[in-house]
């Protein structure tokens, strides 16, 4: 197939080559891997870099960057290695002659002990910047070891700042080296936050400085850029829903005694909390109709989302439903509920499933979003999202729900949340709106306004 970018592709792919160090925050659907591989083809061309490390997430690594390699004619040329699989393969694959190799995140650690005396890849690609958002995580702490010895780095993310903009940190020091945000976190959180909640001198969370917003889009707005699909893409709108849970008298005692004294008795098995962790875990799971007990064992106490859950699935008409759950007792009381009510739900388990869905093969598939996230095309099999189960993390929330809502969807996008009435479901939809307002102006600040652009597909 031919490419012909559109000029906010060419925009992105020019950005990446006038930058040694790049941050393209780029919505979903609006083509990020064909542009990085573009720009990474040219730079091979002119040898301002010989040898490309890409860092994805499993299943991107698996499929995505090569699948996109074969699918374009401008790209066939290219020579791809997947360093995946156990140590044996993974060095059988580092011997291969290639221009880019791909690697999943969890192999970092591995790949950095393994060639750090003798890295061989002058340029890295982090798709999915903000899986390395955290400071302590080992596979920030390995590259940063090697960072010095990238002539260039591209970073791929839609969501930079999923949970606050502390997160940017550790993704920009890969990035710059700490030119802009400050050679450690600690100095960032100085420059632009200030303590909230504190025990002593334990620091809770942190809260932005008058000003410190604006200073820190300023600081990355030189080498970040940030296109949104609604400003680019012409995709159906999404429409959101709540739909509210009463839970039965007995299970509102049960729930407010878990809640206050972090134990309880079901069913002759005590339900305990460790920690504050520990309790809102439990919490949620409540909210969805069941418990692990400390035995590990399942415990069921109400059917409510389970009911509104078939009336949704029969208000579908027949329609195609994905289903995003939290916990393993909600896809088995799912899958037994609705086989006793004569539906059949599967969950996703390899990529045939996937065909099968945009095939309209499958009428209602359950889904858990950690296993629904990059590189995963669902918006041909249907337009209904259920959420049967909320996630804290605003990153899962997003890439679950842009399964449907991206380029190709032909139909409005209905997103329901069922969510149970004075519940920690509550809290997560609130935190959830709250992270989305605080990132959108992130974006915002950052955006490339490329003017007259019309899109024509």
């Amino acid at each position: 197939m031919q490419f012909v970018p559109h000029e906010y592709q060419q925009y992105a792919i020019t950005h990446i080559m006038d930058h040694e160090a790049s941050g393209l925050f780029l919505d979903m659907g609006l083509g990020k891997t064909v542009t990085t591989l573009t720009a990474i083809d040219e730079l091979l061309f002119l040898g301002d870099v010989d040898k490309v490390l890409v860092i994805a997430p499993l299943r991107v690594a698996e499929d995505t960057w090569s699948t996109e390699i074969e699918k374009w004619d401008h790209l066939s040329h290219l020579r791809i290695s997947k360093v995946l699989g156990k140590p044996k393969e993974r060095i059988r694959a580092m011997n291969k002659p290639a221009d880019i190799y791909v690697t999943n995140r969890e192999s970092v650690e591995w790949l950095v002990k393994e060639y750090f005396d003798k890295w061989p890849f002058d340029m890295v690609v982090i798709d999915e910047l903000s899986s390395f958002k955290s400071a302590k995580a080992i596979r920030f702490r390995s590259l940063k070891k090697v960072r010095p010895y990238f002539k260039r780095l591209v970073g791929l993310t839609g969501t930079p700042a999923p949970n606050s903009l502390i997160d940017l940190w550790p993704q920009l020091y890969l990035l710059d080296g700490g030119e802009r945000l400050g050679k450690t976190i600690s100095g960032f959180k100085q420059q632009y936050f200030r303590p909230g909640r504190m025990n002593g001198y334990i620091v809770y969370d942190w809260k932005l400085k008058d000003g410190g917003e604006d200073a820190i889009h300023q600081k990355i707005g030189d080498i970040c850029i940030s296109m949104m699909s609604k400003d680019y893409l012409n995709i159906p709108e999404r429409v959101d829903n709540i739909i509210n849970v009463n839970l039965p008298e007995d299970v509102k005692i049960k729930y407010k005694k878990l809640e206050k004294d972090l134990v309880i008795e079901l069913e002759e098995n005590d339900i305990t909390a460790a920690n504050a962790a520990v309790l809102t875990n439990k919490l949620l799971q409540m909210s969805n109709g069941a418990i692990y007990s400390e035995d590990k064992s399942v415990v069921e106490i109400h059917e409510e989302k389970l009911k509104v859950l078939l009336d949704l699935i029969e208000a579908a008409n027949g329609k195609p439903v994905l289903i995003f759950y939290s916990f393993k007792h909600d896809f088995d009381r799912i899958v037994r509920y609705l086989k006793a009510k004569k539906l059949k739900a599967v969950g996703l388990k390899e990529s045939s499933d996937i065909k099968k869905w945009n095939n309209a093969e499958i009428p209602i598939l359950l889904v858990h979003p950690a296993s629904a996230g990059h590189g995963l095309n669902l918006q041909y099999g249907g337009n209904i999202i259920i959420w049967f189960g909320l996630t804290w993390s605003l990153e899962l929330y997003q890439q679950a729900n842009a399964r449907l809502h991206r380029q190709g969807q032909k139909k409005s996008v209905i997103v329901h949340h069922i969510v149970c009435k004075n519940t920690v479901d509550e809290d997560v939809m609130r935190a959830l709106g709250n992270k989305e307002i605080n990132q959108s102006a992130l974006l915002e600040a950052v955006k490339a306004r490329i003017k007259n652009i019309e899109i024509t597909e």
